[in-house]
């Protein structure tokens, strides 16, 4: 696969924060590739995902800095820092998903994308990997 093939060791702990620097994140794993979906939320959003469970994954603000969006199923709450306006991860709340999170990939140091590997995936209809 595209992405797999590619993979390399990063730099761990990965981090990355909003532009204001109000929210940040510390994933402690490496994702297996990095996510970038074509569904209608994150095609807005312009994201790439770091998928991982919740506990190898810290979120740091201040109560209240996030924006939650949660829509459809209402599985997935997707945060946005509430001052500059950067979507920084989503939660799963409900559903099978439950304990997962991911953060966006873009806000960390450049090259963690390719380094982890790029992958595509249709959100939007097939729910499969394009690659």
């Amino acid at each position: 696969m595209a992405g797999e093939a590619t993979s390399q060791a990063v730099t761990l702990p990965i981090t990355g924060s909003c532009h204001c620097g109000a929210v940040s994140y510390e994933m402690k794993v490496q994702p297996r590739f990095a996510v970038e979906c074509n569904c209608s939320i994150c095609r807005s959003l312009g994201t790439v995902w770091g998928h991982g469970e919740a506990g190898d994954i810290a979120i740091t603000s201040a109560p209240e800095a996030t924006l939650a969006y949660s829509r459809g199923d209402k599985e997935l709450a997707f945060h946005t820092c509430k001052t500059c306006g950067s979507t920084t991860h989503w939660e799963a709340i409900a559903g099978e998903a439950k304990g997962r999170m991911a953060i966006n990939l873009r806000l960390a140091e450049p090259g963690t994308i390719e380094a982890i590997g790029h992958r595509h995936f249709d959100g939007a209809e097939t729910w499969t990997f394009l690659d």
